[in-house]
């Protein structure tokens, strides 16, 4: 996937680097979170981020849970930078579907 496709994603959900505590900036100079302001976006939303490296595979897998400890869900990057943002840009895209489908009901 690659650091530049998580950010891709991540922007595709407009976001903002005013919208995080702390943030990096890429080669390309967009800025995107530090792995600990992905953690605080995560609580924010009531659910709780783990990150770890994957030694047989070489990866990072970040998972997130919900309030009562159920998997939400989790994905795979080749750095744990990667594998945050990219999290966070699923995280974003669920909850501007949830508050959709609330406002359209």
């Amino acid at each position: 996937m690659g650091l530049d496709y998580a950010i891709d994603a991540l922007y595709a959900t407009d976001f903002s680097s005013a919208q995080a505590s702390a943030c990096r900036v890429h080669r390309d100079g967009r800025a995107y979170p530090t792995i600990a302001a992905v953690g605080g976006c995560f609580e924010d939303a009531g659910h709780s981020l783990t990150i770890r490296h994957v030694q047989l595979f070489d990866c990072y897998r970040a998972e997130w849970r919900d309030g009562q400890g159920s998997t939400m869900s989790a994905v795979a990057g080749q750095t744990a930078e990667e594998a945050a943002v990219y999290a966070l840009s699923l995280l974003r895209r669920r909850v501007a579907q949830v508050a959709m489908q609330a406002g359209g009901e």
